[in-house]
């Protein structure tokens, strides 16, 4: 009677062993960053699963849980990208309205993981169209300061400076490179902060910042004549739109898109929705790709624009 009491206690004994060895290599996974939404709709929600998890092992999921819904009508997904013990990375992918188990994770409690910010250190933000438009670096401050990403338009900001006319919101930050770049978002898009360095915290848009839809004033005239940026001849006219180079794509997937861009302008302008189809291929299947641009017009400085697939872009 003996010999299976000690043996029933030797295998529950290795099942708890496997069960442990399992758990552990389970946990070595380490949270790198996480979106959700439906094909390139996403939304980064890194700093809102890393609420959830300092006060769940596991949750059910879905637009409640991000407050959002970044594809209306769409079943969307939750995606969390790691790092496992051999180096690679892995992605864990959740359908709406699944159950999320953060067993999987390493430090999933203590939430020491993800991105923490983004690159950009904003200097100011205007809504509206070319002629018309104001500042609203400092409404923009106060929704940073309660919200991760918010969908926005008249009623976020109080105030619509066109009337009957599609506005965009534009955020103007300098990257970590010291240049100036600008981000543009369609009344009525998502505006995501995981790209902005101290989002939250609100503690930017404090620089002076005198740009924006109205170009720099040119400066007096020198003895030499500027160098010229590349590309194709102005024909002296001051308001000329110059674009210097364009891409598009994501990652290191990305295509050059200049001559296309140029082939555009019509009157000095650049409008135009940013896809697949305008930019004339996918360089980047299946991820959320972006347009970055650097232009001048006539001899003002030049200035560099980024805009998310999907959104609209007007130059100037």
């Amino acid at each position: 009677m003996c010999f299976p009491r000690v043996l029933r206690h030797g295998l529950t004994l290795v099942a708890f062993s496997l069960a442990v060895a399992a758990s552990a290599m389970a946990q070595q996974y380490v949270i790198l960053f996480a979106d959700y939404g439906y094909a390139n709709q996403r939304v980064d929600v890194t700093q809102r699963l890393r609420e959830l998890a300092r006060s769940n092992r596991s949750f059910r999921m879905g637009n409640s849980t991000f407050g959002v819904d970044p594809a209306l009508g769409k079943v969307k997904t939750l995606r969390i990208h790691t790092r496992g013990p051999d180096g690679r990375t892995r992605m864990f992918e959740y359908r709406e309205g699944s159950l999320v188990d953060g067993s999987m994770f390493s430090g999933w409690g203590g939430g020491n993981w993800g991105n923490k910010g983004g690159e950009y250190l904003i200097l100011s933000a205007q809504y509206g169209v070319a002629a018309r438009h104001v500042d609203v670096t400092q409404r923009l401050r106060q929704m940073a300061a309660q919200n991760s990403f918010f969908r926005m338009g008249n009623s976020t900001f109080g105030v619509d400076p066109a009337p009957g006319q599609v506005k965009v919101l534009r955020i103007y930050a300098r990257g970590p490179d010291g240049r100036n770049h600008m981000f543009e978002y369609r009344e009525g898009s998502i505006v995501d902060g995981s790209k902005f360095s101290g989002w939250g915290s609100g503690n930017w848009g404090n620089g002076g910042w005198n740009g924006g839809w109205n170009p720099s004033p040119v400066p007096p005239p020198v003895v030499r004549p500027p160098v010229r940026p590349p590309g194709p001849p102005t024909g002296g006219n001051p308001s000329q739109l110059t674009i210097q180079s364009a891409s598009y794509g994501a990652g290191n997937r990305n295509r050059d898109v200049t001559a296309r861009l140029r082939s555009m302008i019509r009157n000095g302008r650049l409008n135009t929705i940013i896809n697949n189809t305008t930019m004339g291929s996918d360089p980047a299947p299946g991820a959320p790709k972006t347009l970055r641009i650097s232009y001048s017009v006539g001899r003002a400085a030049s200035q560099q624009v980024t805009a998310q697939e999907g959104s609209q872009l007007n130059i100037p």
